[in-house]
């Protein structure tokens, strides 16, 4: 598993009623349950196992708008300031600090990609550009390998998320919001066509409002709505290490790994193309809705059949309210990750910085990523069971685009004008015509 994380006590009592319940304590579910508190509504935060157990504990800890998905960006200026002003919002430290980041070119063809990148950034008046090798040589010491070029982001950071989310969960518990560990939600009860309460394996809350932040759950949790979510899974592989010194300040993404300074002074370092795709019972019932977006990234992702079909294939996809769920066996999903991925990683990484050549690692882990088919998150209402939120899918982009993300949901679940333009993360973009495909 990933290093520690940051506990956060349960609240003892259960509410009768609240005002919204958010299913899923990881960056998103806190972020809304945040938000939340902030504008004085009565909120609860229900996670099935602990905070930030899962993918938000276990990501690369990168806070960028650089390289993000065009439709991305106007949410990820607003993630930027937020995290800027994070810890004096909070009273606590999430680790942010504005590093930059730094995207290494090897070729012609890579230098243009990056260039065209920036047309989409350019209305948004950010501080991105391209630096020459030349330039490039002080952001990375020692460095052997020869890049053309690159975009380099100044004012993009990195936060720790093993502290990040656990810190905003109490911040939100401050304001009056109740949080509840190792507390399923089992499914959403409605009234007259809305949203009426929630029930849990502890007992039932009543509410008018309902933000599902389940991230690789989410799915499943959808479809025993009869809402069909298309979601799948993506196992990433990470390790850290122990302190290094003379390593790059900046975070660094090639076209083989990416690697970010911790603020314990170790680095948190990924290889980008073995990506696990398992294959499931969903793959073949979502294949052509995700085709496109796997024929784009198919360099970056691995093919693998093994357990994980034969774990979903038995997992019920249907339940009742009042019997236990998938979401109370299975509290935090810990999959193994690549040893041979990650022996290749330290290999390239130790090749391009030689200061990494005896590097010492702390720890490893793996985490599922919960993606889309056009990769782009679902922030949206659900036009058939009004009083419900989707804040889901954001398929490896979460962490750093937490914050924005929700408060949008929050304003979305309360009515509240939007902080962004939330077209671009709708529900019904699958369902409308638009035949929503991949961009960046």
């Amino acid at each position: 598993m990933a290093a520690t994380v940051d506990a956060v006590p349960s609240d003892e009592k259960l509410p009768e009623r609240t005002q919204v319940v958010v299913i899923g304590a990881g960056i998103i579910g806190v972020s809304t349950a945040l938000a939340l508190a902030e504008k004085g509504i009565p909120v609860v935060l229900c996670e099935k196992g602990q905070v930030a157990a899962e993918q938000s504990s276990r990501n690369w800890g990168w806070c960028r708008t650089s390289q993000r998905d065009p439709r991305e960006i106007a949410l990820s200026v607003e993630a930027q300031r937020m995290w800027e002003g994070m810890d004096a919002r909070i009273g606590e430290s999430t680790g942010f600090t504005r590093s930059g980041i730094l995207f290494p070119c090897e070729t012609d063809a890579e230098v243009e990609a990056k260039e065209r990148w920036l047309e989409h950034a350019r209305p948004y008046q950010l501080d991105s550009r391209m630096l020459s090798a030349a330039e490039m040589a002080p952001l990375l010491p020692g460095n052997t390998h020869k890049f053309k070029a690159g975009l380099y982001t100044a004012s993009d950071g990195r936060a720790e998320p093993q502290i990040a989310a656990p810190a905003m969960a109490r911040a939100a518990r401050r304001l009056g919001a109740t949080v509840l560990t190792n507390c399923a939600v089992r499914g959403v009860e409605t009234a007259g066509g809305r949203v009426s309460a929630v029930v849990t394996e502890k007992g039932r809350i009543a509410c008018s409002g309902v933000v599902l932040a389940g991230g690789a759950w989410s799915r499943l949790f959808s479809g025993n709505m009869g809402i069909d979510l298309p979601q799948l899974m993506v196992t990433g592989s990470v390790l850290r290490t122990m302190p290094i010194a003379g390593g790059p300040e900046c975070a660094v993404g090639t076209n083989e790994y990416g690697i970010r300074k911790r603020a314990d002074g170790g680095y948190t370092m990924a290889k980008r193309n073995t990506n696990i795709t398992d294959i499931t019972p969903d793959s073949f019932r979502l294949f052509f809705d995700f085709l496109p977006a796997f024929k784009q990234n198919r360099k970056f992702l691995k093919l693998r059949l093994g357990q994980r079909f034969f774990d979903e294939l038995r997992r019920p996809r249907r339940w009742s309210l009042d019997s236990v769920t998938p979401f109370e066996q299975v509290r935090i999903m810990d999959p193994a990750p690549s040893l041979p991925a990650l022996a290749a990683l330290k290999a390239i990484v130790a090749r391009d910085f030689p200061v990494f050549r005896d590097m010492q690692v702390a720890a490893t882990w793996g985490g599922l990523i919960d993606s889309t088919p056009d990769v782009v998150p679902v922030i949206s209402t659900v036009d058939r069971v009004p009083g419900f939120v989707i804040a889901t899918g954001f398929s490896g982009h979460g962490f750093g685009i937490g914050p924005a993300a929700g408060r949008l949901a929050a304003d979305l679940v309360t009515g509240d004008r939007p902080i962004v333009d939330p077209r671009e993360f709708r529900f019904s973009r699958y369902t409308d015509g638009s035949n929503p495909r991949p961009k960046a």
